[in-house]
């Protein structure tokens, strides 16, 4: 039963790769438009270094064919069997706004086992949306992500894990290569289920919500937030002061 799975869960990851790989053959190969690809050193308190690739591929005027990847494992997340996500969707523009959903997929044992067993491909699925802001005044961001098992790896009565993490922030440009605002972050652990143990309830991470101070000019910037976590240590699994930094190029 269990190789059944796996093999109807690989057999899902292909075909979305394979619909991926479509797409981009669908388009003209002479277009002038090329593959824009944006790199992201993050690191913060809880996850540790989760350094992020992003591209994007134009279907027309309005729309773009996104992809992302996440070596979650080279911080924090090593723990977790190396985690690693991946990702694609849609960008939409609409005016000053970038409407992004996509549909991601985690290697690893976070989701499957509660790290408890081995990495796995397909420990998880995540539809996420992201829509961003800019224009000449103003830059801002809000991001929610569900992280769902996939796989139940829970063969030593672990639990699965089940998360939901969004964020949002706002920041007013003081200058063309100078920003200020204001970040909200919030993960919590949204449930699970076990093999001969209890449900999972939900449970606090962190609530994180400070100011945000950010530097750039043409392709290269980072963005340095900071502040308290709202979330009492007693009631959460995480007692980190809140501190971001996020190193960005776009090419």
């Amino acid at each position: 039963m269990t190789m059944r799975k796996s093999t109807r869960q690989l057999g899902l990851l292909a075909a979305f790769a394979l619909i991926a790989s479509s797409a981009l053959i669908a388009q003209d190969s002479g277009s002038a438009e090329k593959l824009a690809v944006g790199v992201s050193l993050n690191h913060d308190a809880f996850f540790g270094f989760n350094p992020m690739i992003t591209a994007s591929y134009p279907l027309n005027k309005k729309s773009e064919l996104t992809f992302y990847g996440i070596q979650w494992g080279a911080g924090t997340a090593s723990a977790w069997a190396n985690w690693t996500e991946f990702g694609m969707g849609v960008n939409i523009k609409a005016g000053d706004f970038a409407i992004n959903p996509q549909l991601g997929f985690t290697m690893g044992s976070l989701l499957s086992s509660g790290a408890a067993q081995r990495g796995v491909i397909g420990d998880g699925i995540v539809p996420n949306l992201t829509i961003n802001l800019n224009n000449t005044k103003l830059i801002g961001q809000a991001y929610g992500g569900y992280y769902a098992a996939l796989r139940q790896e829970t063969q030593r009565g672990n639990a699965t894990n089940n998360y939901m993490h969004y964020w949002f922030n706002l920041g007013a440009k003081a200058t063309p290569w100078l920003a200020l605002g204001a970040h909200f972050e919030h993960l919590y652990l949204a449930g699970g289920k076990g093999n001969g143990v209890p449900d999972l309830e939900r449970t606090e991470g962190f609530q994180w919500i400070g100011p945000f101070i950010q530097v750039s000019k043409g392709i290269a910037g980072f963005r340095f937030s900071f502040g308290g976590d709202l979330t009492k240590d007693s009631e959460s699994f995480s007692d980190n002061d809140f501190y971001k930094m996020n190193i960005f190029l776009n090419f």
